[in-house]
Order: structure tokens, then sequence, then C-alpha cells
């Protein structure tokens, strides 16, 4: 059996190789079906690992009924560099040369237990090494507000210390350099964290743990459609869970650690499994701003670089492997991989048939143990499912819509079954207010364009309901859940009209993810602009008409609304006399002023167009105000005025990740690592806290006069260079 941690142990900071894991009953491991291959965690790890690595390092369908494979992390070069045999070493066939191969390849893998940290006799866990693999890790970053929101009984020992003070302008400088502690049991957690972390060691559970209660990490099997077109099987093929841990607080909720970038899995097709430290350094740092931003989102917990890694991009480039966290990472591609369309052949895989317990089985586990629906049990639970689901995913891509996010590849197998942002690829944050943008070079059809994400969810909820139909339609037919060998016997007729009967709500989920989107989209631009009321004409009469100035006259996005945040609708004329104040003067000039383009600015023309827009927000803020108390205004409309600046200011980013800082802060990182940590480490603060006034925003000290750390911030918060505007990313990570 598995220790259990006691209450006391479980609610104090540990290390990360002593952290609890769950009841088997709380593991997907121990409820989903595993890789026939790897039935079980004790059979991976003495069987597998031992004599049969290669079964995981190379690509290949998983048998229709399972749902992942063990997999342990493998962060090494592929191809991988296998020497030749020497002549004594007789090897006169192929079952001889295979062997050389598999017992080259175990040398390499996690089966050397260690011993527990002595401090902690009792964990559930033992960290597993390779005889011989020893290459440099370097831990760059490490999110301290993913550590404070999904793991705060990790004890990282003195990390943030080693990691140094966050900087702009003193990366170079002695003072705020990196300093280990001298604490022997904070130098032991860090140690701990970064082997972890880096897929140098693997946990898992100790020899002696029957199968029943073991553990060992995991790759997840998936399908999906990219770009519109049926990809077949794909699944995690960098992307390994290498920890759940239960919350200190709630037993029933978990959370599980992904390390991303740390080699081949079964689901690699003809890919190395690696991830390069310029895409790594974008996941980690969008991951927590999103956050911030109050997007629903995976999150950050660390990144490690592995400086001697290559890896082959389009040139060379070195390795890292990011720790990325979520309560689950199931994917609409989870529940296609059961039903999608079969007989069809991809280079480096294919599409099994159909197994419509598979199915069955997914769709339990995420009801219960996923999205936590309060289904009775007995009862149909297929058509919650999909309605849940789509109701998540329409909250997501609102605030996508509503901050200017945009994702890039939102293909069916990125789109979460949690409602959260994942796979952070060529993502961008908008510039210039334009709505057809495309931030992502490969897709030269603009498929997932800005405007066109909110449809490309539908078209996601769309396959999720196509992969369940036959289920619900069975569901539907009887009154009752479907159970075990449900569809086993069915005839081809009957599939189809089941599939017809549970296509029959597809109207219903569509108009709950439009709904939704609409709804919370519109929540979200009011709290923007700093309203509390509801209103059906909105969108006709304040927030298109802002866009579509901010689209025609080139002005930045997110610091127009930022500006917007000083207008008081008191500076408004009252008279139609059309002399304006000095101050909304001065306010439109500011906001004409960010745009790229001064010089193709008809500003006569932008200056009446936003006056026109002001005096109609102006109304609605007035309007509101009529009835202060029923919408928590403050009764004195001018104190009221104030409250809608703080509540603005809450609202509208001051700092945006854009790509240009991206850049920016990867090539700094790449140039020297212990400078450009501590320049991540700034940027991570500051995308954590996009509200705060960076560059002594609210001051009027001159720009000479401002430190060296404000006036950077007040860099890293501007536009940046023209030709970064716009700048779009490739899928190559």
């Amino acid at each position: 059996m598995v220790p259990k941690p006691s209450f006391s142990t479980a609610m104090s900071k540990l290390p990360i190789s002593a952290l609890p894991i769950p009841a088997p009953k709380r593991l997907l491991i121990h409820n989903l079906t595993p890789d026939t291959w790897t039935p079980n965690p004790v059979h991976f790890r003495t069987k597998v690992l031992a004599t049969s690595p290669s079964l995981q390092r190379r690509a290949r369908l998983l048998s229709p009924p399972c749902h992942f494979s063990y997999v342990t992390p493998f962060p090494i070069p592929f191809p991988y560099d296998i020497e030749p045999p020497s002549p004594t070493d007789h090897l006169e066939n192929a079952a001889d040369k295979n062997a050389y191969i598999e017992q080259w390849l175990s040398k390499r893998e996690a089966t050397i237990v260690q011993p527990p940290l002595p401090r902690f006799p009792n964990s559930s866990l033992r960290k597993y090494y390779g005889q011989h693999r020893d290459q440099p890790a370097e831990l760059v970053g490490l999110s301290e507000t993913g550590l404070r929101d999904c793991v705060p009984q990790l004890d990282v020992g003195d990390a943030f210390a080693v990691l140094g003070a966050p900087s702009l302008s003193g990366e170079f400088g002695d003072e705020g350099d990196g300093q280990p502690s001298d604490i022997p049991e904070a130098i032991e957690a860090r140690n701990d964290l970064v082997d972890v972390l880096s897929g140098h060691a693997t946990l898992m559970t100790p020899p002696e743990v029957e199968a029943e209660s073991a553990f060992a990490p995991w790759s997840m099997r998936y399908s999906g459609h990219q770009f519109g077109s049926w990809a077949g099987q794909l699944g995690d093929g960098r992307a390994i869970t290498v920890l759940v841990t239960p919350s200190p607080s709630n037993p029933n909720e978990t959370m599980e650690l992904q390390l991303k970038g740390s080699g081949r899995t079964p689901f690699s097709r003809s890919a190395d499994g690696l991830a390069v430290l310029r895409s790594s350094i974008r996941e980690y740092l969008c991951s927590e701003a999103m956050q911030a931003l109050g997007i629903p989102t995976t999150r950050s917990l660390s990144l490690v670089s592995l400086p001697a890694l290559p890896v082959a991009r389009e040139k060379i480039e070195t390795a890292a492997i990011l720790t990325r966290m979520a309560p689950s990472f199931i994917r609409i591609g989870n529940f296609e991989a059961f039903n999608g369309p079969t007989n069809m052949f991809f280079f480096g895989g294919g599409q099994q048939n159909p197994d419509y317990d598979g199915l069955r089985i997914l769709g339990e586990w995420v009801v219960k143990e996923v999205l936590k629906l309060p289904v009775e049990e007995g009862k149909p639970w297929g058509a919650e499912l999909v309605y849940d689901v789509a109701r998540r995913n329409a909250n997501m891509v609102a605030g996508w819509q509503a901050y200017g996010f945009m994702h890039g590849v939102i293909n069916t197998d990125n789109v979460s079954i949690l409602g959260l942002t994942i796979d952070y690829g060529p993502f961008a944050f908008m510039d210039v207010f334009d709505a057809q943008h495309i931030c992502n070079h490969t897709d030269e059809g603009g498929r997932y364009a800005y405007k066109y994400q909110p449809s490309n969810i539908i078209y996601a909820l769309r396959a999720l309901l196509n992969a369940l139909a036959p289920l619900v339609g069975a569901e539907k037919e009887s009154g009752k859940a479907v159970t075990e060998g449900w569809a086993k016997g069915a005839s081809e007729d009957k599939i189809k009209e089941w599939t017809a009967l549970g296509l029959e709500i597809a109207g219903e989920v569509e108009r709950i993810a439009q709904q939704t989107t609409a709804d919370e989209y519109s929540r979200l631009l009011r709290k923007r602009l700093g309203l509390h009321r509801p209103e059906s004409s909105d969108e006709r009469t304040l927030f298109k008409p802002l866009l579509n100035l901010m689209e025609s006259h080139r002005l930045d996005f997110h610091s127009t609304f930022r500006i917007l945040s000083s207008f008081k609708a008191a500076w408004i004329p009252t008279s139609e006399s059309g002399t304006t104040s000095p101050e909304l003067d001065a306010l439109i000039s500011r906001i004409l002023s960010v745009t790229p383009e001064p010089e193709r600015l008809d500003t006569e023309t932008a200056k009446k167009e936003f006056l026109g827009w002001l005096k109609a927000y102006a109304e609605r803020i007035q309007g509101e105000h009529a009835d202060a108390a029923a919408l928590s205004w403050d009764p004195d409309f001018s104190k009221a005025e104030e409250q809608r600046f703080t509540e603005m200011r809450a609202a509208n980013p001051r700092f945006i990740l854009r790509q240009w800082v991206l850049e920016d802060v990867i090539k700094r990182v790449e140039r020297d690592h212990d400078s450009g940590k501590r320049v991540l480490a700034k940027v991570m603060q500051m995308a954590c806290n996009p509200f705060e006034p960076w560059g002594a925003e609210d001051e009027d000290t001159p720009e000479g006069e401002l430190s060296a750390e404000e006036k950077a911030e007040r860099d890293y918060c501007g536009l940046g260079e023209r030709k970064m505007l716009g700048f779009q990313c490739s899928c190559s990570s």
C-alpha cells in the first residue's frame, strides 16, 4: 500500500519528491484504460523500462480501448546517437542488434531507485534515475503565482534566492544576483525540485508497492482535427504528467504537473519530443499573464533550461522543459480518439476503429472527477457533459476576445474539456486593433484569425458532440446512463440511429455557446469601460463603434482602454457651442497618440469621431448614475467618477505581453542565463500584476529623471518598434 501522509504533514510544505499522491480512486491511471503494452506501473517499471524501452520511444497506435500509456521523461537528443557495437560484441543477427538497442536505451531510462529524503522516510514516492543520463540543467524561471495558487504545499527551498532579484535594468550588476542559501534543507528542496522538473529524476512509487496502488508518469492518447482536417491519433507527443497531488485544503481536488518538452513518447510521430527555450519562455510567461487577466488557463510552475541538449528547428537551438499545471489536461481530442473517422492512414500514425466502451469510461471519469457534474447515479450524462464543456469554452473565448488574445492554433486537440487556454504556440495579444489579424504565419487562410475564434470553438464543440453522439442518443432513447458494453452487438444501422438522435442537441449546444460567449464578452467590455448595468444596446452603441474607431484610425487596443480610464463624463460640454474643455482635448490627443503611424492619421476626422463616441459614453455613464444606489455607485457623481477610474484601472492592463517584449526577453535569456533569468523574473512579475502603474505611469517625472528601472518598465509598457507590430510566429517550438 502507498504510505498515507498524516494531516499535519499534508498541510506543511514538502519537497516535490515528498508530496502526497491521491488515493487510487482519484487517479486517472487507475480509472482509465492503460496501453496494453504498459498494463500497470509495476510492469512498466520492471519489464518495459528494463527490457523493452523502445516501446515508449517509437511512434505507434495504441489499441482501441486504451486511453494512455505509461512513459517517463527522456530528454536526450533525437535521433538517438547510439554508438555502434564493437566487433567483440558478436552481434550476428537482428535479435542481437535489437537487444543491443534496448540495452542502450535501458541504461538511460529511470530504473535505479533512490531512498527517500532522510527527513521524509514515509514519502509515497521515490526518485528513479538512469545510469547514463547526466546533463546540466539550470532553473531559469519559477512562478510565484503558479506556486501560490496550485501547489502551495510545495517547498522550493532557496530557488527564488538563486534566481536573483527581478530586474530589467540591473541584470548585469552584482546587486541582486542570485545567492544560494547556507541552509542544507533549503538547498536539498531546490535540488529535489530541479531534479524532477528537468526530467533527470522520475517520481514513481517504491518497488514494494503493488500494482493496484502504484504510480508512474503517463502521456494521454487523443486525436483531432487540425486546420479543419482530420489528423487521426495525435496524443501527448512531448508532454508527460509526472505528478498528481491533492490540494492541502480539499483532498477531493487534485493538481496535475506535466513536463512539456521532456522527450519522445508513443505519440511523438516523427518529432523529437523536445521543446526549445524560445517557445518555452513564451508559454511560461503567457500562462500566468492570462491568469492575471482573469482568463481561464493552464498554469506555469517552472522553466528549466537544458543548455547542452541541441534541438533542430529552423536552426539548432537549445532545449528547455516547462512544467505546467491544471486539474486535468483532457481535451476534446481525447473523446474524438474513441469515435473518429476510420480507415485512414497518416505519416507516422493513423486512427483506430471506434471503441464505444472506451468512450463511456472516459466520459464517466470526466463527468465525475474532472467537471464534477451533479448527475444522479444511473441518469444520462452525455448531453450534460457537452453542455458544460460548451459553457466553459464559451467563457474562455469571450475572455480572449475582450482582451485581444489570439491563440493561433485552435485545433480540436488544443481545446480543453475544462475550458482552459492550453498549448500556447504562436499566440499573440492584439496591438493595433485589427479584427482580421492572424497571429500564426502558417495559417495562410486565416482560419484562426481573431474574429473567427468564437466560431472555431463552436467547431470544436461540434467535434465533441460528433464523438459522443451515439452515446448521447442511446441515453436519450433509454432515459438512463449507458452501462458497460452498451454498444456491444449493436448494428451499424443502430449506431447511426443513435448518432442521429444524439445530434439533435447540436442546436442547443451552439445556442449555449453563442449566448454564453455574448453574455461574458459584454460583461467584460462593460467592466473595461467601468459600467455596471447590462444594456442590450451596448454592443451597437458603445462596443462596436469603439472598436471601429480603433481599427479605422489604427489605434493600439490596450492603450486606448487604459487611457479611457481617465475620462470624466463631466468634461463633455452641455451646450451646443462645440467648445470642448482642455481636459477632454488632452484625453483625445493621448488616445490618438497610440498609433504607430501618426503620419497616416487624419487628426481632425479622428477627433470629431472620438468626440461623438465619448458623448454617447458620457450619456451612458450619467444614465447609470441616475440609479446609483441600485448599481453600487457613490451617490456623489464626482466620487462615482473616481470610483469608476479605480475600477477601470483594475480591468485595463498597463502591461501586456506584446510580441516585441517576448522577443526581447527571449534574446536576453538566450544570450546569458545568469542575467536573463532576472529579466525573465521581472517580466513575470509585471505579467502577473498587469494593472499596476509600471514605469511611474501616474507621475509627471520627466523621462530623464526616471530611475533606470522605471525607464525600462515604461519601455516595456510601450508599443515597441513599428516592425514588430502584428508580428507573426510559427508553430515551430
